[in-house]
């Protein structure tokens, strides 16, 4: 059973009640940095809750990264320690969080009294002092986590670990009579194995009235300037290196997390006076909340949670090595991104076609189909008649042992004057993101919500291609029932989105969207392309498909992104363009199969089959075989070796300290001669120090040795116009 234990402060002291265990002391030790890099071996200590000896702080540690926090007379942190590398990220007090409540601005937490804002000495924090109206510290609780997502896989993914870790909340109420029945939680999730705090704050109306809340800023930190600039304002300045945040409150379908956030506000700090910057514009406070979201109304007995902020500790500015350290975050806290089935994309005019192409599936090794865009399926057709129809198909592709799933498009389509999006500088119809858009708070919105998830209670559909999900749109309508006026309508449009997409997850569908919902159940994302390079000759499409990899598996890892193959026109082009006949094109057929799969990126392969001859199909189940005999290893991270440019070699190499194979490097060759390159490998992220095993292809192993920057030199030849990969061990 989990521990739980509860603190109580009443006149500046600290009781215990309804406690189970003595919380561990925190011996105030001098900092012990970790020994091990977390990316490449696992790391011993575990995340924990202690108590300082004086009991007058609690201290969250999991070996990685230290937060401590004062809580008499109120609760503040006074450090925030990177244990990889020793930085202090904390230089100033800050409330733990912000509210806007019926109009006036409180803070939860916090206490006043620094002088000195450019650096915080713990011994000053005894002489500080809660500030008036401030929201105040009443008891805190310790539980084990628990899964934001109680995700059901069907479909092939890694067998990784679930997260593990502590829970702290801590519990607030304010002084204001005007305030009572309000209750704050503040609430900090450490990870076990990663440098990662995941904070949230929720409000329960405990009283018998309403209560308008405007503003939740969930974080406040007065973190250290990373750049000195005795000139320059914010927006010229960098930002925070040491630390990477991100929320589940991002869109814009720019495929990439830091253009879609919506949360991320750096401001000014006129009160750090010691600063370099003339003006005291330095960008040194960091406050997370959603800028569109205004007056939310909480009911009696109603609980508003706010954004979920996961704050990630670097220790290095590489990209590559930055890159690792996000792409482990989201397999810790967002598990099922690392599901990666095998499907194709099916373009249907009938149920026969369907059949045929689920039969090729069965036959070739691909795990998955879903009907297209331009198919026959709606989705939001619930009459019994469709209902019926797609049960059968998707029965009909479960006896086969292949999921099923479709497209559904939401966003960028005209509904009608009562159920779109009011821009509310006309009173009209349009203004959104696409122009004209639904509101999913309107009758059509919620409609549509409700048919989806009864499509897929009835049909047992397995995968769900969502296609322009909310997209952030604000709406002036205040009649749509989902939501009350301008203000609200972004939070409510988005925890409808976010909620259909949760349900599904714990359904067990799989969820394509392009948009940044990972955080909140979707699974995959376009890797990043622009449609009309489809149109190109396939000698080009396989140079650019290469380089939209290279640039899309930074942040994210392989299974997160999708890629297209045009099997049949798409976006123009003539017949250089497309693969069909698919038996006239095998060598191109193949090596695009073999750069994605390779990549472990699975790409839309979309037209009417997957072969059209004995001899393509041979070259498709090949293919298969190939990748599954080394999924694993091509589902891992990516290290970035050389970009495509159609001038000289181009790869990438995959690494996984945890694996038998702890690597797979990948080369092409887009010249029409054949070459010959020596090519360090860069293989510390493999977690081999001295000595690695290196196989071409499935030949005999050699082994290779490793200089002192983790390095090995390999001679590499491939052919004209194609590929060669290795497996180090």
């Amino acid at each position: 059973m989990a521990r739980i234990l509860i603190v109580l402060f009443f006149a500046g002291c600290i009781q215990s009640y309804g406690q189970q265990n003595e919380l561990p002391v925190w011996n105030n030790q001098p900092d012990v940095y970790a020994s091990e890099d977390w990316l490449v071996k696992p790391v011993g200590s575990r995340a924990e809750v202690y108590q300082t000896q004086d009991k007058k702080n609690l201290v969250i540690f999991n070996g990685l990264v230290k937060r401590v926090f004062r809580i008499t007379p109120n609760v503040a942190c006074i450090d925030y320690t990177n244990m990889t590398n020793g930085q202090q990220l904390l230089r100033a007090i800050k409330p733990e969080a912000q509210l806007t409540i019926n109009g006036t601005k409180y803070n939860v937490g916090g206490l006043k009294g620094q002088q000195e804002k450019a650096y915080l000495i713990p011994q000053w924090v005894d002489q500080f002092e809660i500030g008036n109206n401030d929201f105040v510290f009443q008891h805190y609780t310790i539980k084990e986590l628990t899964p934001f997502v109680s995700w059901k896989p069907k479909t092939w993914h890694p067998n990784y670990p679930t997260a593990t870790g502590k829970l702290l909340s801590l519990t607030f109420t304010s002084p204001i009579p005007e305030l009572k029945g309000l209750e704050v939680n503040v609430n900090y999730e450490l990870y076990d194995g990663i440098p990662l705090i995941v904070k949230w704050v929720s409000i329960e109306n405990k009283s018998a009235k309403t209560f308008e809340i405007d503003r939740v800023v969930n974080e406040v930190l007065g973190l250290v300037e990373e750049e000195s600039a005795v000139v320059g304002s914010p927006e010229q300045m960098k930002k925070q290196h040491g630390i990477y945040v991100e929320t589940n409150y991002a869109f814009n379908n720019a495929m990439r997390y830091d253009i879609s956030d919506q949360t991320t506000h750096w401001k000014i700090d006129s009160t750090y006076t010691s600063q370099v910057n003339y003006n005291y514009e330095t960008p040194c406070v960091l406050e997370i909340y959603p800028e569109k979201v205004k007056i939310i109304e909480l009911k009696p007995g109603e609980v508003f949670k706010s954004v979920r902020t996961h704050e990630l500790l670097m220790d290095s500015y590489d990209r590559e090595r930055r890159g690792l350290a996000i792409r482990k975050m989201y397999r810790t806290v967002a598990p099922w991104i690392t599901q990666n089935p095998i499907f194709m994309h099916l373009v249907s005019k009938n149920d026969e076609e369907v059949k045929t192409a689920l039969d090729q599936c069965a036959a070739t090794g691909y795990e998955a189909m879903i009907l297209s865009f331009g198919s026959h399926l709606n989705m939001e057709d619930n009459s019994p008649e469709n209902l019926k129809r797609w049960t059968s198909l998707a029965k009909y592709a479960h006896d086969k042992g292949i999921l099923i799933g479709g497209y559904s498009l939401f966003s960028s389509r005209r509904i009608s004057d009562q159920d779109d999006v009011i821009d509310a500088k006309t009173g009209k119809p349009g203004g959104a993101f696409f122009g004209n858009a639904p509101c999913f708070g309107s009758k059509w919105g919620l409609a549509y919500r409700d048919k989806i998830k009864a499509f897929y209670k009835q049909t047992r559909f397995d995968i769900w291609e969502n296609d322009g999900p909310y997209p952030g749109d604000v709406c002036a309508s205040s009649v749509h029932p989902g939501h009350t006026g301008l203000d609200d309508s972004q939070w409510k449009q988005m925890e409808i989105q976010k909620e259909l997409y949760r349900w599904l997850n714990e359904q067990g569908v799989y969820i394509n969207a392009p948009d940044w919902y990972f955080l909140d159940g979707t699974h995959k994302i376009a890797i990043g392309y622009r449609e009309v390079n489809f149109s190109l000759s396939r000698e080009q499409q396989k140079i650019i498909n290469r380089q939209n990899i290279y640039d899309g598996t930074f942040e994210k890892t392989p299974s997160m992104g999708w890629g297209f193959v045009p099997l049949t026109k798409y976006q123009g082009g003539g017949p250089e363009a497309v693969l069909e006949p698919l038996k006239d094109h095998l060598n191109d057929y193949e090596q695009l199969m073999i750069q994605y799969y390779g990549a472990g990126v699975q790409a839309c392969y979309r037209g009417p089959r997957l072969y059209d001859s004995e001899e393509t199909k041979q070259v498709v189940i090949k293919t298969i075989s190939w990748y599954k005999k080394y999924r694993d290893i091509l589902n891992s991270d990516i290290i970035h070796l050389r970009r495509a440019d159609g001038r000289d070699w181009d790869g990438i190499m995959h690494v996984n300290p945890f694996l038998k194979q702890k690597g797979f490097a990948l080369f092409y060759n887009p010249t029409n001669e054949r070459i010959t390159r020596t090519v360090k490998l860069p293989l510390y992220y493999t977690g081999l120090a001295d000595v690695a095993t290196l196989s071409e292809k499935d030949g005999k192993p050699v082994n290779i040795t490793l200089n002192r920057n983790y390095e090995a030199s390999i001679t590499i030849t491939i052919d004209a116009n194609s590929y060669n990969w290795f497996v180090i061990d």
